[in-house]
C-alpha cells in the first residue's frame, strides 16, 4: 500500500472516535497494553509530559513543546484530532511524522489490527510512541484524546502531569456533572509524579487535591502561583505581564497565540516549567520567552483564533463546547466590526442546545454540516438555533456556507468560523 491507500485503510478498517462517536470507544486500557507489548513496550522508554482537560490541551501540549524544542531537547508531540493531514498528530520538533514511517508501521501490524481489531485512535497512540522511542526523543508531550482515565495515551508514567480546565464536554461519556468529569481527567494523575492544574475551579478542587494526596502526588493550582498584571491584545498578538505570587518576580511574554483564552493555559505552562527546572531540565527564562513567541512557526498549532486574512476579518477557532464558546464570544465583545458572520456546525453528541443561547443573537448564521457521519444536519441546527433567536441559513455544506459567508460580508465585518474541529478543517 502507499501512503494514501494506507490511510484509507486505518479510517475504513477501524473505528473512529471523531467520525462514529462513542461506539469507537473501548471500556479499558487492553488493546492499548496488547499493542504495545507487540512492539517492546515503547510507553516506558521515552520521557513524557501528559495532558489532559476539556479545553486547552491542544494549545498547552503546543505551548510545552515548542519550550523544550526551544531549549534544544529533541522533542515529540502527540495531539489529536488533526486538521488537514492525518501525520499532524505526531511530530518531532514540529516535523510531521514520515510517511514511510506510517506505511512500514501498518504493514507490519496488520496481522495484529486484524486479529484484536484495535480502534483508530488505540492504534495511532501505538504508532506514536514506536516512532518517538525508534527517533530516540529527549521527551515528548502526550496529549489525551478523550477524558484521561481510560484514554489511550495513558499507559505512560510521565514526569508531569498537566489538566487544563473541565467543563461540559462528552458527558455521555464522561458524566454528567463536574465532579464525575474532574474525576475521569483525573485518572492521569500518577504516584508521586507532580501534577499542575491551570484553573483552579471550587466545585472540583477537592476532586484533584484528594486523588493527588491518595497517591502522594505534589499538586500545582496554577492561577494561585502567577497573577495576572496587565494584559494587551493588539495587532494579532497577546502580551501578558504576569506576577509570582511567592517570588514577587514579574514576568512580560509575548505570545504570537491570539486567544485571549490562553492566559490562562500560559499559567498552567508557567508552572509546568518551574516544577521541571527544579527537577533539573535546562528551560532558561529566555527560551521559555522565545518559545512562547514562536508557538505556531516551532510546532504548527492552528485554528486557535487562527486570524487569516483581513477585509473581512476572518478568524478560525476550532472551539465547540460551552466552555470554548464562551470564551469565543467574550474575545469577539472586545473587537470593532461593522456586521457579524458566523459559519458553524456540530457534532449530534455536544450539548448544541446548551451552546446555541451562548451566540450573539445580532450576527448572520451559516448552518451547515461536516462530510462526517457524527455531523448534526444543518437543517435541524439552523432550526434549534432560530428557537435561539438565531437568524440565518442551512448549506448542505461547509465550503457553501463559507462561500455564502464570504460573499455578503462587507470589508469591515467579520467572519467567523467554529463549532467543531471538522468545520474548521474542511475551510481550511
Amino acid at each position: 500500500m502507499n501512503y494514501q491507500e494506507t490511510v484509507d485503510y486505518l479510517y475504513q478498517q477501524l473505528p473512529m472516535f471523531t467520525r462514529v462517536g462513542a461506539s469507537a470507544l473501548k471500556k479499558d486500557l487492553h488493546n492499548t497494553l496488547e499493542l504495545c507489548k507487540q512492539l517492546g513496550d515503547p510507553q516506558h522508554k521515552f520521557k513524557s509530559i501528559h495532558v489532559a482537560g476539556t479545553n486547552g490541551k491542544g494549545s498547552t501540549s503546543h505551548m510545552l513543546a515548542a519550550i523544550f524544542q526551544q531549549a534544544g531537547y529533541k522533542t515529540g508531540l502527540y495531539t489529536s484530532p488533526h486538521l488537514l493531514d492525518f501525520r499532524e498528530r505526531i511530530r518531532i520538533n514540529g516535523e510531521m511524522i514520515s510517511k514511510e514511517f506510517v506505511v512500514a508501521f501498518i504493514e507490519q501490524m496488520k496481522p495484529t489490527i486484524e486479529s484484536l481489531e484495535p480502534s483508530f485512535f488505540e492504534l495511532t497512540v501505538a504508532m506514536a510512541y514506536q516512532y518517538f522511542v525508534l527517533e530516540q526523543v529527549d521527551i515528548a508531550i502526550i496529549e489525551v484524546g478523550l477524558g484521561g482515565r481510560l484514554d489511550s495515551t495513558n499507559v505512560i508514567t510521565p514526569e508531569l502531569s498537566l489538566i487544563t480546565n473541565i467543563s461540559y464536554d462528552h458527558m455521555h461519556i464522561l458524566g454528567n456533572t463536574l465532579p464525575e468529569i474532574a474525576a475521569e481527567k483525573a485518572g492521569i494523575i500518577k504516584e508521586n509524579v507532580p501534577v499542575v492544574i491551570s484553573q483552579t475551579q471550587s466545585e472540583i478542587e477537592s476532586v484533584f487535591i484528594d486523588k493527588a494526596a491518595f497517591l502522594g502526588a505534589p499538586i500545582h493550582f496554577a492561577d494561585q502561583e502567577w497573577l495576572l498584571q496587565e494584559t494587551d491584545f493588539t495587532a494579532g498578538r497577546l502580551s501578558l505581564g504576569i506576577q509570582h505570587t511567592h517570588s514577587g518576580d514579574m514576568t512580560r511574554i509575548h505570545t504570537d497565540l491570539t486567544g485571549q483564552y490562553q492566559m490562562k493555559n500560559i499559567m498552567g505552562v508557567l508552572s509546568a516549567v518551574k516544577i521541571l527546572q527544579q527537577a533539573g531540565w535546562e528551560l532558561p527564562e529566555q527560551t521559555v520567552l522565545t518559545a512562547l513567541s514562536h508557538v505556531k512557526k516551532l510546532t504548527g498549532l492552528r485554528g486557535r483564533w487562527e486570524i487569516i486574512s483581513h477585509d473581512p476579518v476572518t478568524i478560525f477557532d476550532v472551539g465547540h463546547n460551552e466552555a470554548g464558546i464562551t470564551e469565543i464570544v467574550q474575545q469577539l465583545q472586545h473587537m470593532v466590526y461593522r456586521h457579524l458572520h458566523i459559519v458553524t456546525g456540530f457534532v449530534k453528541d455536544k450539548e448544541v442546545a446548551k451552546v446555541l443561547p451562548l451566540f450573539p443573537a445580532a450576527a448572520t448564521y451559516y448552518f451547515c454540516k461536516a462530510q462526517l457521519p457524527r455531523a448534526m444536519d444543518q437543517e435541524e441546527l439552523a432550526e434549534l438555533g432560530k428557537q435561539h433567536g438565531l437568524r440565518g441559513h442551512a448549506y448542505a455544506s461547509v465550503q457553501q456556507a463559507y462561500q455564502a459567508a464570504r460573499q455578503q460580508a462587507h470589508k469591515e465585518d467579520v467572519i467567523l468560523v467554529c463549532g467543531s474541529f471538522f468545520v474548521v478543517a474542511e475551510v481550511m
